[in-house]
């Protein structure tokens, strides 16, 4: 089972002290985090993609390629890359280049988003968020399949005798992950495809992405990629932690109840209570983390939240060396004995897929 962060690269306000840092700052930040995610041993780290203030990451390949650079078994991958407003052209080039370079260590989540204004931006209608969605990964999936593209749809100018270069690295896709929160028509998309479904349920209590990964397995199995039990589902989480879990909440509850994305809503406890937020000891994330087994079963991928809210990047690296050493290898332990035979541990990436086809 593959461990990791996810990073929606906002530019916070410390509530504690008052400093915000430059954008400059956030994004060194962002890199130093992804080099200890490495150093600790956790296996992904992902980056949101946002074209708005506060937050940083405009062009995930642009970090990505710089971290794969600086690292060396690190699955370097997207929180969402925007499939409604990026043309799925561009998305084929940029992440077969970036494959390239990061020599296979790259799979990337299409997404939504959840910033309404980026629509218009890019010259699109939110109206036609899920068209869009529908209609450009189905492009996409073919650039990266076929050599030569002939292609006619409703949201960009036709294609005659395309070719997408470069190609896929060994001739292996990258991975594909389809996230929502909400919309079925979602889970359904990732099913037909035989891709994995992602659900970042930072926001939602267990019973509704329970309901969520039920219909991803049923149709997976029912377009004959495997049984529901071998589809490759993946869930979001957010934690922080200290020794002593009292500790945990004291630090935290100023950054919370400031954070850009869910500040000024529930109290701390309610929203711990209502979604997997997890404030506490090391062991109290343990067991949390273990209990969404229980509710869509057994799974393939596991993104923590770590730096969101204007955490000072000292208290961040902290986090980190939590999670890898006290954490992850006892979840990697727990989930490996749980989990039965015939059951995918992870989603198949490069170069796994690559030397089966050898």
């Amino acid at each position: 089972m593959q461990f990791g962060i996810f990073t929606v690269g906002d530019v916070t306000t410390d509530p504690t002290n008052g400093s915000t840092p430059t954008e400059h700052e956030r994004i060194k930040a962002t890199v130093a985090i992804a080099r200890k995610a490495e150093e600790v041993g956790l296996d992904v780290f992902a980056t949101g993609e946002h074209h708005n203030p506060p937050f940083v990451p405009s062009s995930p390949t642009t970090l990505l390629g710089y971290v794969a650079a600086r690292t060396e078994k690190l699955i370097l991958s997207t929180s969402t890359t925007l499939i409604t407003t990026n043309d799925p052209v561009k998305i084929a080039e940029d992440y077969a280049y970036l494959q390239h370079l990061a020599d296979g260590r790259v799979d990337l989540m299409m997404g939504r988003g959840n910033t309404g204004p980026v629509y218009p931006w890019f010259g699109q209608d939110i109206r036609q968020g899920i068209p869009l969605a529908i209609e450009n990964y189905a492009l996409l999936h073919r650039l990266w399949r076929e050599d030569v593209v002939d292609w006619e749809g409703k949201f960009r100018t036709p294609l005659q005798s395309f070719t997408s270069t470069p190609r896929p690295l060994d001739g292996v896709p990258p991975f594909v992950w389809h996230g929502s929160i909400r919309s079925p028509e979602i889970a359904e998309q990732a099913a037909y495809y035989g891709d994995g479904f992602f659900h970042n349920n930072i926001f939602w209590p267990m019973s509704h992405t329970k309901k969520m990964v039920e219909l991803y397995r049923k149709r997976y199995a029912h377009y004959g990629h495997g049984t529901p039990e071998q589809a490759i589902v993946g869930l979001g989480g957010h934690v922080f932690m200290r020794k002593n879990s009292q500790d945990a909440v004291r630090e935290f509850r100023p950054y919370f109840d400031n954070a850009p994305v869910y500040g000024h809503g529930p109290s701390l406890e309610d929203f711990s209570e209502q979604t997997p937020l997890t404030v506490g000891s090391p062991q109290q994330v343990i067991e949390r983390t273990l209990s969404f087994r229980e509710g869509v079963g057994d799974y393939q991928r596991q993104l923590f939240l770590m730096d969101h809210a204007g955490l000072p990047l000292k208290t961040v690296l902290e986090q980190l060396d939590i999670l890898g050493e006290e954490v992850v290898p006892v979840l990697r332990e727990e989930f490996a004995r749980l989990r039965p035979e015939g059951v995918p541990e992870a989603a198949p990436l490069h170069p796994a897929v690559a030397a089966t086809r050898d």
